[in-house]
C-alpha cells in the first residue's frame, strides 16, 4: 500500500502488469493498494464495457425482456462493475468482489466514493451504484425462500444496504456473512440482476427435454375453453414468441381460469386491457399463457400449474411463488418481485396466480 499524492496516481498506475486500487481520498491525497498474481484462482470480471477484459458483458433490461433504450452513456451499470474469484481446485469456491480491473489494470475509486480505513490499516470501498448480492435461504430448491439483500465492498466485505444506492455513508459490517456464491445467489448490478448457478445445482434442475415433455403432456389432456369449446395448446418453444397461436390458451390473471382467444367482455372504463371472466365475473388482465423455457431459473421440475401476473409467464408452483416473494432491486431505494423469464414487474395480491383449466368434455 503506497500513500501518493493525487496529480501523481496516473504516473504511478502506469504499469499495465501491476494490478492495483486507487482510492482518492482528496484532491492532494490518494492511496495506491498493489494486488500480486494468484496461480490458484481465475479472474471473470462483469461489466458493461465491452473491452477484452470484460469476461461477460452485461446491458441494462428494461421490465418486459427488451434493451434499455436510448444510448449507452445513461446506463446505471458500470462498465467494471464487478469480478468474481473461482478457486482452482475443488470445491472450486466463488467470490465476488465489487468494481472491476480497467484496460490498464486499474480499479479507481474517486473522492465522492464511498471509502475508508479499515480497522487492520488496509483500505476498502463501495462503488457508486453498487453491487448488492442477496442469497437464497435453504439453497436454491423447492424448499428455497429469499434471503436478505447485502452490499458487497470492493475487498469482498459484506455490508447492510445504505439508505440509497449512492450514498456515500456505507451500511453496517456484517461479519457472520461472505461473499462466497451459493447456487441461486442472485447479484444486482444497478441494471441488470443475474442469477448464480452452479454445476451441482443445476443436475436438480429441470432439462429442456423435461420442460418439454411437460408441454406436450399438458396438451395431451386437451384442456378446452369452458365458453368456445375450442381445444387449447401450448405453441412449441420453436416458433418463438411473435404473436399468439390460434389455439393458444389466455388467462384471466385475477382469477386463473383459463381460455381460448375472445374479443369480448372489455372493461374499457377500467382501462383497455380490463376484461371481465364469463366464469366469476372478476375484472382484470386478460393476457396469453407461455411456458417459461429457461430451465436454470425453475427450483424443480414441478408440473406447469401457475402463471405471473401480468405477464403470463408458466411455471411450477414453488418456482411461481419463490419468485413472486423475492423483491429485486429498482431504482435508488426500491425493491419489486419480477418475472424471472420476462423482467415484468408483478402485480396483484400474491404475484401469481394458479390456473384453472378445463378438461374434455367428452
Amino acid at each position: 500500500m503506497h500513500h501518493i499524492s493525487t496529480p501523481l496516481v496516473s504516473k504511478a498506475l502506469s504499469n499495465r502488469g501491476q494490478h492495483s486500487i486507487s482510492y482518492t481520498l482528496s484532491r492532494s491525497h490518494s492511496v495506491i493498494v498493489e494486488y500480486t498474481h494468484d496461480s490458484d484462482t481465475d479472474m471473470f470480471q462483469i461489466g458493461r464495457s465491452t473491452e477484452n477484459m470484460i469476461d461477460f458483458v452485461v446491458t441494462d433490461t428494461s421490465p418486459g425482456g427488451g434493451a434499455a433504450e436510448g444510448p449507452s452513456a445513461q446506463s446505471t451499470i458500470s462498465r467494471y462493475a464487478c469480478r468474481i474469484l473461482c478457486d482452482r481446485r475443488p470445491p472450486y469456491t466463488a467470490r465476488i468482489y465489487a468494481a472491476g480491473f480497467d484496460a490498464s489494470s486499474n480499479i479507481f475509486l474517486g473522492e465522492r466514493a464511498a471509502k475508508w480505513r479499515t480497522p487492520d490499516g488496509l483500505m476498502d470501498g463501495l462503488t457508486t451504484n453498487g453491487v448488492l448480492v442477496m442469497h437464497p435461504a435453504g439453497g436454491f430448491s423447492e424448499d428455497s425462500a429469499p434471503g436478505v439483500w447485502r452490499e458487497i465492498s470492493v475487498c469482498g466485505n459484506v455490508y447492510t444496504l445504505r439508505d440509497s444506492r449512492s450514498a456515500q455513508q456505507r451500511g453496517k459490517l456484517v461479519e457472520s456473512e461472505s461473499n462466497v456464491l451459493q447456487d441461486g445467489s442472485l447479484i444486482d448490478l444497478c441494471g441488470a440482476t443475474l442469477l448464480w448457478r452452479t454445476p451441482a445445482g443445476l443436475l436438480r434442475a429441470p432439462t429442456l427435454k423435461q420442460l418439454e415433455a411437460q408441454r406436450q403432456e399438458a396438451n395431451a389432456a386437451r384442456p378446452q375453453c369452458p365458453v368456445g369449446l375450442s381445444t387449447l395448446a401450448f405453441p412449441s418453444p420453436a416458433r418463438g414468441r411473435t404473436a399468439p397461436d390460434k389455439q393458444q390458451p389466455w388467462v384471466y390473471v385475477r382469477c386463473g381460469h383459463v381460455h381460448g382467444y375472445h374479443g369480448w367482455g372489455c372493461r374499457r372504463e377500467r382501462g383497455p386491457q380490463e376484461r371481465e371472466c364469463p366464469l366469476c365475473r372478476l375484472v382484470g388482465p386478460y393476457v396469453p399463457l407461455w411456458l417459461g423455457q429457461e430451465a436454470g431459473l425453475c427450483l424443480d421440475p414441478g408440473p406447469p400449474s401457475h402463471a405471473f401476473a401480468p405477464c403470463g409467464h408458466v411455471c411450477s408452483e414453488k418456482t411461481a411463488r419463490y419468485w413472486a416473494q423475492t423483491p429485486l432491486p429498482h431504482g435508488t431505494h426500491a425493491f419489486h418481485a419480477a418475472c424471472p423469464f420476462c423482467g415484468a414487474w408483478l402485480t396483484g395480491e400474491h404475484g401469481c396466480v394458479r390456473l384453472i383449466f378445463q378438461g374434455p368434455l367428452d
